[in-house]
């Protein structure tokens, strides 16, 4: 089955009717959208980046049942000629914070890794996109410095705050992983605004009909 991961850049975005249902994990309860797909939305709760309880979130998807997950996540680009409004399909990542992980007890190394087969589909069903890129995830909600983006750039291509987690913990749960990076803003010292939450709420809002399509092609051909 596959799982949808959406947050800030969905918010506004026209979403699939799917039923409600609250899904026990070793982790804590999460609330699971469900139908011919499952959906879950990262922020529920009002939780920012650094408290999203990513291990109950990908527990909850395994646990009802889902075998493939597409994250799709805000990103800054870190790269003068990926502007924002692009989306890009990452092929690999990387943290420069801790990642969680469902092994606390037990030595269980994994291979972390974008499945090749599931990021081709992504970058079929969503025209225009960047097909290949580095996603790099910092620790949130503070924005990066001017010096962290200059060196991040040497090393990837866009940045978030959440989606090595949810790869890394998909592969935990052997589950296939391949993410969408929405591109709502040039990252810090790149671009000439001021960065700000609002921001990417006013980028969601005006990419809210797009990404709710590209959202109902995933659907419709992945589901």
């Amino acid at each position: 089955m596959l799982a949808l991961i959406g947050g800030t850049s969905l918010m506004f975005a026209d979403l699939p009717p799917l039923a409600k249902e609250r899904v026990a994990t070793p982790f804590g309860p999460v609330d699971v959208l469900c139908g011919d797909m499952l959906m879950l939305m990262r922020h529920q709760g009002g939780y920012p980046p650094h408290r999203i309880n990513s291990r109950a979130q990908m527990a909850a998807l395994a646990i009802r049942g889902a075998d493939r997950v597409v994250a799709v996540g805000s990103s800054g680009s870190l790269k003068k000629e990926i502007p924002p409004g692009s989306v890009v399909i990452p092929h690999d990542y990387l943290s420069w914070g801790d990642i969680p992980s469902i092994h606390d007890h037990a030595i269980a190394h994994v291979r972390p890794e974008i499945d090749l087969e599931l990021h081709r589909e992504l970058v079929r069903l969503v025209p225009g996109s960047i097909p290949r890129g580095v996603y790099v995830q910092t620790r949130g909600p503070r924005i990066e410095t001017i010096a962290e983006v200059q060196a991040l750039a040497r090393i990837a291509d866009v940045v978030g705050m959440t989606i090595a987690s949810e790869a890394t913990l998909a592969q935990e749960l052997d589950l296939r992983f391949a993410a969408i990076c929405t591109v709502d803003n040039y990252a810090h010292g790149l671009g000439g605004e001021m960065l700000t939450y609002e921001h990417l709420l006013e980028s969601a809002r005006v990419h809210r009909q797009e990404r709710g399509e590209m959202v109902r092609r995933i659907a419709e051909e992945l589901a």
